[in-house]
């Protein structure tokens, strides 16, 4: 590695580049410095040593499928595609009976998750999800449920007039396993003025994401990027994650999730391109030196650029999916039917050079194919 550092003129960036070989945890002003100035074959080694410090030269995936019981919300934030008002002919409200036929076509199938996200209900509150979680549980006792982003957690809690900690305590004994990372988005509280006013603030995500890993629940994190944030914002999220992450240890995985432009109030920014796709990987994943794992999300980049993440220090590309999932495609997304075989998953990681890993939801290994 000495090798690398020498070739590299900029004192900062050699400094920076040092730091990240021995295992050193960069600040904050140097994560900005990454992002600004280091170029992208730097960044996807330097991403590189510290995925391989992680995982060595694995790349995971899972037999998963989605639900999205509905897409009627609450809130209308200026970014979203998903969501639609009452009455319009593209929403959707699936009944229990509805949601349980959805798992039923999987009854013959090797899937070990499911992952259960949507819009925020008006009318339901956590004991019509909690009970919608024991049937699911009921009907298949293995399958992992993962569910409710933290935005839909803070209204079907309130709604119940319980606290944070008694919510998720309910909800885990009905049979929540885990908790997404969607709704995040971006941290800065300005920002989220801007793109997402009505939504729970990012002091209560966090809050909430703390409890849950304190009760033994884990979870997952997100970023939205790619819209009107700048490094610094990007930053300062990564942050907030990495310190929660030093308290908790109760995330498994980051998920940086890009800005998509069909069909929302935002449409006008257009979509960054892919090298600052992959620029954003690597500087999270050099960054959140304590999430044991980083996932490129294929149904929103595609299944080709989900490959190429793999060389700027994923080391994740999510599941199956099986065609159950709408939140990106209305978006615009590329993969517009999204699902994958196994085989189809295992090439696109051979063929990166790295070796996939069957997982369960919490990364243990079930098979290396």
């Amino acid at each position: 590695m000495n090798n690398l550092t020498d070739h590299i003129t900029d004192g900062r960036l050699k400094l920076i580049a040092e730091k990240v070989i021995d295992g050193k945890r960069i600040l904050p002003e140097e994560g900005l410095i990454l992002f600004r100035e280091a170029d992208l074959p730097l960044l996807g080694i330097l991403a590189g040593i510290v995925k391989r410090r992680f995982t060595g030269n694995r790349v995971f995936f899972n037999h998963n499928f989605h639900i999205e019981p509905t897409n009627k919300c609450v809130y209308n934030c200026r970014f979203c595609s998903y969501q639609k008002p009452e009455g319009d002919p593209d929403s959707w409200d699936f009944s229990h009976e509805q949601i349980l036929d959805i798992v039923k076509t999987f009854d013959s199938k090797p899937v070990t998750e499911v992952h259960i996200v949507g819009g925020v209900h008006p009318a339901y509150d956590i004991h019509y999800w909690g009970s919608l979680i024991s049937k699911i549980r009921d009907h298949r006792p293995s399958l992992h449920i993962k569910a409710f982003s933290a935005i839909e957690l803070d209204y079907m809690i309130n709604k119940a007039g319980c606290t944070i900690e008694e919510g998720l305590r309910i909800l885990k004994n009905y049979g929540l396993d885990s908790i997404p990372g969607g709704g995040a988005e971006i941290f800065d509280e300005e920002l989220r003025k801007s793109i997402c006013v009505e939504k729970s603030s990012s002091e209560l995500w966090l809050k909430i994401h703390e409890t849950a890993h304190k009760i033994g629940i884990p979870s997952n994190a997100t970023i939205l990027y790619g819209h009107i944030e700048n490094y610094s914002h990007r930053i300062d999220h990564l942050e907030r994650l990495r310190k929660l992450q030093d308290k908790t240890n109760g995330f498994n995985c980051f998920i940086p999730l890009k800005f998509k432009k069909a069909n929302n109030n935002m449409a006008y920014l257009g979509e960054v391109s892919i090298v600052e796709d992959l620029r954003n990987y690597a500087v999270s994943r050099i960054y959140l030196d304590n999430f044991p794992h980083l996932k490129a999300y294929w149904p929103m980049i595609g299944k080709e650029a989900a490959q190429l993440a793999l060389s700027f220090g994923i080391d994740d590309m999510d599941g199956t999916i099986d065609d159950t999932t709408r939140i990106y495609s209305m978006a615009g997304s590329k993969e517009e039917s999204p699902a994958m075989k196994t085989g189809e998953i295992c090439r696109l990681i051979r063929e990166a050079g790295f070796v996939p890993v069957e997982r369960d939801s919490i990364y243990n290994t079930l098979k290396e194919w």
